[in-house]
């Protein structure tokens, strides 16, 4: 069943909302899209000017995803899309027509895409349509069982107390999944990378049983890896906000500092799509920048 709605003045065509994507909780696509619509005011900031990468699940989360740069054919002529490149792609492409999501429709039309996950890079477009240099240091903060989301909180005060040295300012957020992400404004030049992987490298060194900064999995069991490589320009991370493909619609959610240094149990950090909403209502967005 199709339904023709218009929202802020564009025509959309929603389908199967009753589909359930999320089969664990009976969590349909027309609750993606509620959520989705209602978390709007906070999430799109975060997208704005930013080239989309979504991973989509068609059949909900227990079904075969794949991820999609490229706009599909079928995008609406007034959604905003912008060609780039992309060397090395596996697709032999040289380069690629990604969306960007500017307002409420473009979210709408992805959420019925069932899009459920949303990765932009941590750097935006120029309104010519070329990369800017990067705004945003990421740490990607990655627990090694048997070490949780309550390792990689004391992982992240050791960064906020770095990066505040620094003169940056650290905001944190959950992944939705098993760890979290710590971002921080950043106007000093193109090389993130090197300012990150300089500074992982020195907690580890300075806290070898709980750091790790390198990718080898062999080395990670019982300790956090930094993954200071997500801010190759090529990379992205899931957006704040965005839900992720769980078993229950959890969200990529921003924090509170005082939730991080007070997390003694993992579960303390879940949020699914109506804690975010309730969260948003009592908190506005945590992660807008000063």
């Amino acid at each position: 069943m199709k339904v023709q709605v218009r929202v802020d003045g564009r025509a959309l065509t929603l389908s199967n909302l009753d589909k359930v994507l999320y089969p664990e909780v009976g969590f349909a696509k027309a609750e993606v899209i509620d959520y989705y619509t209602r978390v709007a005011p906070v999430l799109l900031p975060h997208l704005r000017g930013r080239p989309l990468t979504v991973k989509r699940y068609p059949n909900g989360v227990d079904g075969t995803f794949f991820f999609e740069k490229n706009a599909p054919r079928h995008t609406p002529d007034w959604m905003r899309r912008v060609n780039l490149p992309v060397p090395g792609s596996t697709k032999d492409r040289d380069s690629i027509d990604f969306a960007v999501i500017e307002d409420l429709p473009g979210l709408v039309y992805y959420a019925n895409l069932a899009a459920l996950e949303l990765h932009v890079p941590m750097w935006r477009v120029t309104a010519k349509g070329e990369a800017r240099r990067p705004d945003t240091l990421v740490f990607d903060l990655d627990p090694g069982p048997p070490a949780t989301i309550v390792d990689c909180c004391e992982v992240a005060c050791l960064l906020r107390d770095e990066l505040a040295a620094d003169g940056l300012t650290a905001r944190p957020k959950t992944s939705g999944s098993k760890g979290m992400q710590l971002y921080a404004a950043w106007n000093r030049g193109p090389d993130t990378s090197a300012y990150a992987k300089e500074l992982a490298q020195r907690l580890e060194k300075e806290h070898p049983k709980l750091v790790v900064s390198v990718m080898t999995r062999s080395a990670r069991p019982g300790k956090v890896f930094i993954d200071w490589s997500q801010n190759n320009p090529a990379k992205t991370t899931i957006a704040p906000y965005s839900l992720r493909a769980r078993q229950r619609p959890t969200v990529s959610t921003p924090l509170l500092w005082t939730e991080v240094e007070g997390c003694r149990r993992p579960d303390e950090l879940v949020f699914t799509a109506p804690d975010v909403l309730a969260r948003v209502d009592e908190h506005g967005d945590l992660f807008a920048q000063a």
